[in-house]
């Protein structure tokens, strides 16, 4: 796995920072709210969406218990249309495969679309180690690549910026790596289009390789399909002489008839839209039509260990919609950059510490980042409880480190079992944070205490403790009456 970005802080740290963002969530707040509205609105025109997430759930599910069985059969299709099939087990072996086919073809520069598994493990710095220029051609990733920055959300990587931002860093930075912007441009959306289209351009005619990802991997035919809804992948997709697919193993179906069912969940669930405007699919090489030299780079990069834990294996169904981002509280408020990763809201929360395991601050705080409303599940077209996994995450956490460090929190969590465990205990502890409550409390709630419990007030605020028990409440009001 592609290790996380170096100096990451935990996700209460870097949460804490993004929440000092202004504009950042009010840039946040506009538009999931209105991706949500959107979704609303398509998903309540069919009787049958319950329905067809069931039916996708039980697609993955299936598929992920018989993936060898199907990564083989996606294979033999694929080689046998003219493709060639690379496996990788890791995010270095998947980015020396495709630097050294890129080299193999003399070319110093490729296209690329919008792909969150190139970017996991992180495929555009490697290739720029190798001398080879990548250019995004998704919209939102050319504005993240041109300021650059890091994506926050899955289906739109700039939705931390605001046209005005997006004018000047078109202004800026265009003109250093390709047709400039025009001296007059607004922040008209019509406009940054226009100046997005006009620098791209130039770069499609020119560019000899293209590399993708793909939604799905259909497994009988070895066909790939992208969905897009811009028609730049679709350039790249057909415009080169040569196409390298980086593709997560979890990524296939079994049949085009079951790609129909993701068909109809996906755009509703990501871009509130009944289908996704551009659908590109391709199997292998077709003689004089589009790329001659077709290669397909499966990558594991931790998904066999994910799919190894009976609990966590839920989460490789994700079919990257985004819509659990756009209804988490905690998403909203921090934006996607906290998560450190490619992946982040609820469902990089339970992504990432399986696939990059939980060493890092940051991957070992993210199964926390969550109040645990399940809104999140609610969304999901193919039913991920992720709740559940969060806490199964949690656990797993407390298990992998409960060293040295987590001592003094063990000490007191047994503490305050012993005080929980007896109803005259209780009731003492009651009474005496009633008497603290005007040494601790501070406008309502709870100031910083010493560690080891600094741990639970430096991340949330808790109320300072009740003037009154409802022990002693009812014991006043009732004369202890049951």
């Amino acid at each position: 796995m592609s290790a996380t970005p170096l100096g990451m802080p935990s996700f209460p740290t870097a949460a804490k920072r993004e929440l000092a963002n202004s504009q950042l969530r009010h840039n946040l707040a506009g538009a999931t709210a209105t991706i949500r509205r959107k979704r609303a609105g398509v998903v309540g025109e069919l009787d049958d969406w319950a329905e067809l997430r069931e039916a996708g759930a039980a697609i993955k599910a299936h598929t992920l218990s018989n993936l060898d069985t199907y990564l083989e059969r996606f294979e033999a299709a694929v080689t046998e249309a003219g493709g060639t099939v690379h496996w990788a087990r890791d995010a270095e072996e998947a980015n020396r495969i495709v630097t050294d086919l890129v080299r193999a073809t003399g070319e110093r520069e490729v296209v690329k679309v919008k792909s969150m598994a190139t970017q996991e493990i992180e495929l555009n710095e490697a290739l720029a180690e190798a001398g080879i220029d990548a250019w995004e051609t998704d919209l939102a990733e050319l504005i993240v690549q041109l300021g650059h920055d890091a994506p926050s959300h899955i289906l739109v990587p700039a939705i931390h910026r605001n046209r005005a931002e997006i004018r000047e860093i078109f202004r800026r930075e265009m003109g250093k790596v390709g047709a400039p912007a025009p001296e007059d441009l607004t922040d008209d959306p019509a406009r940054l289009a226009e100046a997005a289209r006009r620098h791209l351009r130039e770069k499609f005619l020119r560019a000899k390789v293209a590399i993708s990802g793909a939604n799905f991997a259909v497994s009988d035919s070895g066909t790939l399909v992208v969905v897009e809804s811009e028609g730049n992948g679709r350039m790249c997709l057909t415009l080169p002489e040569t196409l390298i697919s980086v593709v997560g193993i979890e990524k296939v179906v079994p049949s085009w008839q079951d790609l129909e069912v993701f068909l109809q969940l996906l755009p509703r669930s990501s871009t509130g839209e009944r289908m996704n405007p551009y659908t590109s699919t391709w199997t292998g090489v077709s003689p004089g039509d589009g790329p001659q030299d077709f290669h397909v780079v499966l990558l594991d990069n931790g998904r066999t260990g994910a799919l190894a834990d009976e609990v966590g294996r839920q989460a490789l169904r994700c079919i990257r919609c985004s819509a659990c981002l756009n209804v988490c509280p905690v998403y909203e408020r921090t934006g996607g950059h906290a998560y450190g990763s490619v992946y982040p809201g609820p469902i990089g929360a339970v992504l990432n510490p399986q696939l990059r395991g939980t060493e890092s601050e940051v991957d070992k705080s993210l199964p926390y980042a969550s109040s645990l409303c399940g809104a999140c599940y609610d969304v999901c077209p193919v039913a991920i409880d992720i709740p559940d996994l969060l806490v199964h995450l949690r656990t797993r956490v407390v298990e992998e480190h409960s060293g040295v460090r987590d001592k003094p929190l063990d000490a007191l969590m047994g503490l305050a079992s012993w005080v929980f465990g007896d109803a005259k205990r209780l009731a003492v502890a009651q009474k005496v944070a009633s008497w603290s409550r005007k040494l601790i409390g501070r406008h309502g709630t709870i100031g910083r205490l010493p560690a080891p419990l600094s741990r639970w007030t430096d991340a949330r605020d808790a109320p300072a403790p009740a003037e009154e028990s409802f022990r002693s409440w009812w014991e006043r009001t009732r004369g202890g009456q049951s």
